[in-house]
């Protein structure tokens, strides 16, 4: 493909075989559409793949969050420190748990939180840290829980662009000390359309997960209507409709099998960025941190040095999609939603962040990209950044 073709290339396509199509048309004919085997199945199967003693699906990753929290206790009057290079959703779920967001600033190489900044905002009212595994990079874990250890706080992990990422040599789940949430959206690494998964190695916590998302109800009430269920239940907390169903386990599960291969793919993808895009100095490509030992290359950010172009971070996305390719940024800082405003969060309080957003544009990647877009893609940014270098 050169430069003169007009072709869209999206920022993502979905990665569905022939394999997904059969497992979701099986399920259907099964007869059993709501949560039922294939999700204890997918359960039992993603548990392993991570080496987590306990997998609970559930209808998102947000949900996951949320019930991560609400499992350790957290609530009104307390504090949850994360990061504010997030989606809504991490900030969204300290609130419905009644609890205060407090925001950290990211380390400016990773896009991760800046451990050496959380220590300040821990107060009395502090309960959890909620670490971001940013991009497909590892937050520095073994510092985060080290914080946590000698202040006596819960860690949630946000995990959603972070399967198949390794912190130093282990798989991001892996023997979790606290929780950990993943998302299987649309977008994701492994996609179920919508859904998520909470890991964790605490038998309470876990028990009290299952059972919240399921309403509330004790925890074999989802299998009422089979054979050999009791139509007998309790309401043990006042809970939430947030479990998986076999529909998306289904999906899961293929996707699971499917997963190494898909990550090759992925990593072939970022190769080829590194070695069209490593000689332009208006750029700065991603490079994993010392600690995260496998990149997941959920995303593929890269960061422009705007100060030696004529044109801003907008402008560069605005071309590109006139060329036909699909572009995002990862994220708009929190701190600058309406719906946050009440906690009176200041730009100038996070120089890192105010920095890295308005430098980054994430390029299209996905293992549905064949290498000729790859290229096209490639090709694209190096002529733009030619004519509008300074």
């Amino acid at each position: 493909m050169s430069l003169k073709e007009k072709k869209y290339i999206p920022f993502y396509r979905p990665d569905i075989s022939d394999a997904e199509i059969e497992e979701v048309i099986a399920t259907l004919k099964s007869g059993w559409l709501a949560k039922g085997p294939k999700t204890i199945e997918f359960e039992e199967k993603f548990a392993q793949f991570v080496g987590a003693k306990h997998a609970i699906g559930m209808n998102s990753c947000t949900a996951a969050l949320h019930i991560s929290l609400l499992a350790a206790g957290i609530g009104a009057g307390d504090e949850v420190i994360t990061t504010p290079m997030t989606f809504a959703a991490t900030v969204n779920t300290i609130i419905h748990t009644g609890a205060k967001p407090v925001l950290v600033d990211i380390e400016s190489e990773s896009g991760c939180i800046d451990v050496n900044k959380i220590e300040e905002k821990i107060t009395k009212k502090t309960k959890a840290i909620v670490p971001v595994h940013y991009g497909g990079q590892a937050c520095d874990l073994d510092r985060i829980y080290e914080i946590a250890d000698k202040y006596g706080l819960f860690v949630s992990e946000d995990a959603a662009h972070a399967l198949y990422t390794r912190y130093k040599g282990r798989l991001i789940g892996n023997k979790p000390k606290g929780t950990v949430s993943f998302s299987f959206y649309a977008t994701k690494n492994l996609c179920t359309g919508e859904g998520g998964m909470l890991v964790t190695d605490n038998d309470e916590i876990a028990e009290k997960a299952r059972v919240l998302s399921l309403h509330g109800m004790s925890k074999n009430a989802w299998n009422r209507y089979a054979k050999g269920g009791t139509w007998k239940y309790d309401i043990e907390y006042v809970g939430f409709k947030y479990n998986m169903f076999d529909l998306q386990a289904a999906l899961g599960i293929v996707q699971l099998k499917r997963i190494e291969e898909m990550q090759k793919k992925r990593e072939r993808i970022a190769q080829i960025y590194e070695e069209g895009l490593k000689d332009m100095e208006e750029i700065e490509l991603p490079k994993a941190c010392t600690f995260t030992t496998q990149h997941s290359w959920h995303l593929y950010i890269i960061k422009l040095k705007i100060e030696n172009l004529k044109i801003n971070r907008d402008e560069f996305i605005d071309l590109l999609k006139e060329r036909g390719i699909g572009t995002s940024v990862h994220f708009i800082p929190l701190y600058y939603m309406s719906a946050y405003k009440d906690y009176n969060f200041n730009p100038k309080d996070f120089p890192n962040t105010e920095d890295w957003w308005k430098r980054i544009v994430s390029l299209p990647l996905y293992p549905t990209m064949c290498e000729d877009e790859v290229v096209y893609v490639v090709e694209n940014v190096r002529d733009i950044i030619k004519k509008h270098r300074k």
